[in-house]
């Protein structure tokens, strides 16, 4: 099984605009879901009785979307996107581990159904907690990070957002801090 198929087309108003489609095991099911980037997306399920039916139906699905104009974005063309939680200790308490739990796994699911990228990474570096996103639009994720934030209870007074290109990660520049900043670090 090949994974995940995910591209993204312009429209003639320059909006962003994904599909992606995958095959979930679990269920025995093809999945499509599709929308305009940075919004809910629409998802449709299709029973599919093996596996060999639904790789069928995954090429089948790329071959559609090529046609279509989509294609993939490659990682140099995208952007990192981290969000960072101020701690209270240098190395991260339970308490911090169990955020970083519950903020990985909010943020892998608002960013993907919303076609806004993806969790690569989380790392605890001296009193941060930094969440890696790799993202097509920064600012349409950053607005989500923001919303997803709050909506899980991730504590939002202690979030940070930083931006940079995929190809230039040690440039990063501050998109969101909720306590006065100029600057953002790793």
């Amino acid at each position: 099984m090949s994974g995940i198929v995910r591209v993204y087309k312009r429209d003639d108003e320059g909006s962003l605009h994904f599909r992606e489609a995958w095959y979930d095991e679990d269920y025995g099911q093809f999945v499509m879901n599709y929308g305009a980037v940075g919004h809910q997306s629409t998802t449709e399920e299709t029973d599919v009785a093996t596996a060999e039916a639904a790789e069928s139906l995954l090429d089948a699905f790329a071959v559609q979307c090529d046609e279509d104009g989509y294609a993939e974005i490659p990682d140099e063309e995208q952007f990192w996107v981290v969000a960072q939680f101020a701690l209270k200790t240098r190395e991260g308490t339970d308490r911090d581990r169990y955020l970083e739990g519950k903020a990985t796994d909010a943020l892998i699911s608002h960013l993907a159904w919303r076609g806004l990228g993806t969790v690569e990474r989380s790392e605890f570096t001296d009193y941060k907690l930094n969440i890696f996103c790799l993202c097509p639009d920064v600012n349409k994720a950053v607005a989500a990070i923001k919303i997803c934030a709050r909506g899980d209870d991730l504590d939002f007074t202690k979030l940070s957002i930083g931006a940079a290109p995929f190809s230039d990660p040690q440039n990063f520049k501050l998109k969101h801090s909720a306590k006065p900043a100029n600057s953002f670090s790793l």
